[in-house]
């Protein structure tokens, strides 16, 4: 039996579909893609098992050979699946990825469909409510971001897992991963907010503890990149940290501020889950707790570089012996 997770991973778990360097999946063949599994709450707690914090994943999946690769990865793993969930009738999602020479990438549509959906956005709520109470008995933290609030039945599960938590003391770690083809397929991938998903946001917002965003979110969601800055403007005053890609990451945690500067990676294949790998890096310091906010940040920071050298984002994860190893060097 895997130990009580003390990280819950609420969220999508899914396919991205990678094109190759400088081309579009869109019009690329398949045999020039590669497929990685990915997703951030997936990434997130395969990462966290990884380091060896004990962790669990909450989604949905399709009844499909991407749902039993991903329950084999995460068992093997030893994440906690009690919340995983099957959809007989909804397929998982596959994310068109389309990657810059440099590596960086942009999300441009699905594939998949089959005219119901994706089985990410149809959560359920009975089934979650069935599991809660044993899957959260020892939990610290529960990690969960945006993307769930855009389809009705996923919204109103994530509404709920918070609210539980919230009225069992975990504390909630927000990270926005804000992508605006999952609300809109047709929207434009570098398209900010509208006035709906901000609102859709906020109770979210309210609630974390940790609130983790990219400097575009940040001036979205704030009109502010400095993390004591939004810090101060909420009423529960959570920690932030703020990241800009390959620059300096500003943080204020536990009442202090700083800003540390990015590590460089050994090489970059591939900046698909960089961010969720520093999640993990920062949520794994934070439940080992008794650290400066230097030393986690410089942790997470690692975890991320480390991620970049390889493809996808959930099979360069390193473990916490590697991530020592790098930052040694």
């Amino acid at each position: 039996m895997n130990p009580a997770p003390k990280v819950i991973c609420l969220g999508e778990a899914l396919v991205d579909r990678l094109g190759p360097l400088g081309g579009d999946p869109v019009t690329a063949s398949l045999d020039q893609c590669d497929d990685r599994l990915g997703g951030a709450p997936a990434n997130v707690a395969c990462a966290l098992a990884r380091l060896g914090t004990p962790s669990a994943f909450v989604g949905r999946l399709g009844q499909d050979a991407i749902g039993e690769s991903f329950e084999r990865l995460m068992a093997d793993r030893g994440v906690e699946l009690a919340g995983l969930q099957r959809d007989a009738t909804r397929p998982s999602r596959v994310v068109l990825v389309r990657r810059h020479a440099d590596g960086e990438r942009v999300f441009q549509g699905f594939a998949g469909d089959q005219g119901q959906g994706f089985a990410d956005q149809a959560l359920d709520c009975s089934e979650l409510r069935a599991v809660w109470l044993a899957l959260a008995a020892q939990a610290q933290w529960l990690l969960v971001g945006t993307i769930p609030l855009a389809t009705a039945a996923s919204a109103e599960s994530l509404r709920w897992a918070v609210d539980q938590a919230k009225g069992a003391g975990v504390r909630i770690a927000l990270d926005v991963n804000w992508r605006p083809t999952f609300w809109d397929e047709h929207r434009d991938p570098a398209a900010g907010p509208d006035s709906a998903a901000l609102s859709a946001m906020q109770p979210l917002v309210a609630a974390a503890s940790l609130l983790k965003l990219a400097k575009e979110e940040a001036l979205w969601l704030f009109g502010s990149a400095d993390p004591s800055t939004i810090s101060a403007g909420l009423p529960q005053a959570p920690d932030v940290v703020v990241t800009d890609g390959g620059n300096p990451v500003r943080w204020h945690l536990a009442g202090e501020s700083g800003v540390l500067e990015a590590l460089a990676p050994p090489q970059v294949v591939d900046t698909t889950g960089a961010g969720d790998a520093f999640s993990s890096g920062l949520l794994h310091q934070l439940v080992q707790g008794s650290v400066s906010p230097e030393t986690m940040l410089r942790f997470a920071a690692a975890c991320g570089a480390l991620v970049c050298g390889g493809a996808g984002a959930i099979d360069p994860q390193p473990d916490a012996a590697a991530v020592q190893r790098f930052l040694q060097r």
